[in-house]
């Protein structure tokens, strides 16, 4: 255990002195290793600067706030931080890609990696949404460049200096998140920097980085071949191994997540008792750990955490979006390698826009504005009528219904993920909703646009967000409890309509003035044909988001053997470009058991309109 005495009294902007300074350190003022930790998190390809809706204004406490964010002015605002700094590292917290932007998303995030590359950073934790696509879309693509699909269609398109997408020039880093089969990492779990003193004496700094353990069940992270390991002891394990090659100062960089009690209030760079997974982590995990540096939750805060053996040490995170950036000015004692504790600061510096925006990064920034432009207006497939979300009275719509199609087609693309029936949340009762957008058959406001025509960037609004299709088992009681959880009743005893589609090789009734919960019997939900049995097996493909529970049907709870199958946006475009025209369907897949006209409006008595009550 090292010298106590030493680390004691860390002080980081905002905060107050945590135990005091018990100690004059033992290297004098003049003979320390100083180096400058910068770092961001959750930037989500955000490289034009965000609006204040995507986080491109924060509080900065008082009443007042900042405007922040833009890829040119995070390159202007990191070059004054490094300039007098010999020993500068930079390097993210995860959740770097996977953005929403439609300029990185629809070029496979490439566009944030050339960025990034161009920031100089030199390793990042991996975030659960750097794992949005499959491991192999990180280590491969991501890391190493490798390409797939048609080149310049589907991946590795020409960057902004006109050369082919190379990868990253960093690296990904996680201890525990591992193969399921074989239990190894699938990235290396930590890196070591080196730094020399004036003296010229090289001094190792080790980089953990471990990732929030709900990563392969996450809604858009969902990996059911990878598995995550216990973060602590995880960190435990690798930090015993960094020691064991002589690394005395170690740095903690993990995705996992912490808020301020008033986040929508909180100054940037305080700590407003924060709280949160990451927090509780950073007061277990092992005392040799000189700070702690975070993301995933999209907060700000700059923190004293006390570790096991009671000495504060930083623990920060600078939001999202490229809002902020984090400076740790490290002090080393050279002879011996150890984090002056007593000498370390921390502060959140905001990227504000009161800078003149770095000209090279932002050439970068507007070379793919452009190609998001041009790919936005491409032309997919035509439609010989127009998709709505208004729904009928038995909550069926042209758009869902399509859309419950499209992941029937995902899924049944490959063996692994053959479905027997598709199912999509058309207006759940909570979380995101797929069904984002109509598909007018009438020419909308863009010039490339047409009467009949689908643009690329009209279906990738259209449906889905980023969210893969799964395909699951259930037992048909599980299926008929899912068709059940349509009717849902609320606190104040009314029942709220929450309507699934269902693919067009699926037809069912129900009779809504049975009692919820028993509206839908085996017998009248059919599968090409044939009635569903309660003992029987079925395949349904869906969105993760509903499979996990989070827009409201839990009832999915207990399904079995998950294949992952393509993600949403993509999965669209693939369908159109496969489907060169594409037609409404009659809305006969729901009726109201008794009546001779599917779909025919009910009367008051039997039902309402979707969101209301049955």
């Amino acid at each position: 255990m090292r010298n106590v005495l030493r680390r004691i009294g860390v002080i980081a902007a905002g905060t107050a002195l945590i135990g005091g300074a018990l100690s004059v350190s033992p290297a004098s003022a003049d003979d320390t290793l100083d180096v400058q930790l910068l770092s961001i998190t959750d930037f989500h390809g955000y490289l034009q600067p965000p609006t204040p809706a995507q986080g491109g204004q924060i509080p900065a406490g008082g009443g007042t706030s900042v405007t922040v964010g833009g890829a040119a002015y995070l390159a202007t605002h990191l070059d004054r931080l490094r300039s007098g700094h010999p020993n500068s590292v930079f390097f993210s917290t995860g959740d770097n890609f996977s953005g929403w932007p439609f300029e990185v998303d629809a070029f496979q995030d490439e566009p944030t990696i050339e960025v990034l590359n161009k920031l100089g950073l030199r390793f990042t934790a991996v975030g659960n949404h750097e794992l949005d696509v499959s491991p192999s879309f990180l280590v491969d693509h991501m890391a190493k460049g490798t390409c797939f699909g048609t080149v310049g269609v589907d991946s590795c398109y020409q960057d902004s200096t006109g050369q082919r997408f190379h990868g990253a020039d960093f690296d990904f880093l996680t201890g525990n998140i591992v193969d399921a089969r074989t239990g190894n990492p699938i990235v290396e779990p930590y890196r070591i920097e080196w730094f020399r003193s004036a003296e010229g004496k090289s001094v190792p700094v080790g980089f953990l980085s471990t990732t929030t353990e709900s990563t392969p069940t996450g809604s858009t992270s969902f990996q059911p071949g990878l598995r995550a390991l216990d973060q602590a002891s995880t960190i435990d394990r690798y930090v015993g191994e960094l020691k064991s090659r002589g690394v005395e100062a170690i740095v903690l960089n993990v995705h996992e997540g912490g808020s301020p009690k008033s986040a929508a209030t909180s100054g940037y760079d305080v700590c407003d008792s924060a709280y949160g997974p990451v927090i509780d982590l950073a007061k277990k995990v092992s005392a040799e750990i000189d700070a702690v540096v975070t993301g995933d939750w999209h907060s700000r805060f700059n923190c004293m955490v006390p570790d096991p053996a009671g000495v504060p040490r930083p623990v920060v995170e600078t939001g999202n979006h490229g809002a902020l950036i984090n400076e740790i000015k490290l002090s080393i004692d050279p002879a011996t390698g150890e984090v002056l504790r007593d000498r370390t600061r921390s502060v959140n510096h905001a990227v504000t826009r009161d800078v003149a925006p770095d000209p090279e990064v932002k050439k970068i920034v507007d070379h793919w504005a452009a190609r998001g432009a041009e790919r936005f207006a491409e032309p997919l497939a035509t439609q010989t009528g127009p998709f709505t979300r208004a729904a009928n009275a038995v909550g069926e719509s042209t758009a869902a219904d399509l859309y419950a199609d499209v992941q029937y087609w995902n899924a049944n693309r490959t063996r692994e993920g053959k479905a027997d029936l598709a199912l999509v949340a058309a207006q759940p009762t909570k979380g995101s909703n797929a069904v984002r957008a109509d598909l007018p058959y009438t020419k909308g406001s863009h010039p490339a646009d047409a009467d009949g025509r689908i643009l690329f960037g009209e279906s990738w609004n259209a449906y889905g967000y980023g969210n893969p299709v799964l395909t699951v088992s259930v037992t048909g009681s599980r299926l008929d409890a899912i068709l059940e959880q349509q009717w849902q009743k609320q606190a104040d005893g009314s029942v709220r309509f929450a309507p699934l589609a269902v693919s067009r090789n699926v037809s069912y009734s129900f009779d809504p003035t049975r009692p919820v919960g028993r509206r839908v019997a085996f017998g009248d939900v059919k599968i090409n044909g044939v009635p569903i049995h309660a003992e029987g097996t079925y395949r349904v493909a869906a969105l993760a988001y509903t499979v996990i529970g989070s827009d409201g049907y839990d009832a999915f709870a207990g399904y079995t053997d998950p294949v992952r199958n393509g993600a949403d946006h993509e999965s669209f475009v693939d369908y159109l470009r496969a489907h060169k025209q594409i037609a409404p369907a009659p809305l006969t897949r729901v009726r109201v058991k008794g009546r001779q006209v599917p779909g025919a409006p009910p009367s008051p008595r039997d039902v309402t309109r979707p969101g209301g009550s049955w």
